[in-house]
């Protein structure tokens, strides 16, 4: 019996640049945020809540940065070390925190700002500003394919159906 050969799409190879690019782009900022002795993460972390001025609970930035609630108790924890973010009471939700910037973070993104817009725009080379909105408009239709697929798999996984909201098995 003859096997079948199964060859990857046409835009397969693109996918794989992509999972690449973004792997670079990780790495690059690694070394980037080091001089501010700051992770990626930490970054991200304190660049969201700049659109909190009055802060933000570990649920909602979870939610902001993609990331397990729990990973984000262990940034919060390190950044709250260094001085640069606090909790503070939530009168709207007494078991929450909320999570502010402190003026130290202030500061530090002051002076971070400058350097990161600097190496973002550097990222992009000669690539033109038109170029770069079709590449985000594009990698965002992927980025809503990709979740659509996550969701269908996850919905095989535990039984329920696009319709079951209850999550109860279908038959």
């Amino acid at each position: 019996m003859k096997r079948k050969t199964i060859t990857p799409g046409p835009r397969y190879a693109a996918l794989i640049q992509l999972l690449r690019t973004a792997e670079e782009l990780w790495n690059a900022s690694r070394v980037f945020f080091a001089r501010w002795d700051l992770s990626p993460s930490q970054f991200n972390l304190l660049n969201v809540l700049t659109d909190f001025p009055d802060g933000c609970t570990q649920s909602d930035l979870s939610r902001q940065l993609i990331m397990h609630r729990s990973n984000v108790t262990g940034l919060v924890d390190r950044l709250e070390e260094r001085g640069l973010v606090a909790r503070k009471e939530n009168a709207a939700d007494r078991r929450a925190w909320l999570v502010v910037l402190t003026p130290a973070a202030h500061n530090l993104l002051a002076e971070l700002y400058p350097h990161y817009y600097a190496a973002a725009e550097q990222v992009w080379g000669k690539l033109p500003a038109d170029r770069a909105d079709k590449l985000v408009a594009e990698l965002t239709t992927i980025s809503e394919n990709a979740t659509r697929i996550v969701a269908r798999h996850s919905d095989v996984e535990t039984g329920r159906t696009p319709n079951s909201a209850s999550g109860a098995r279908t038959k």
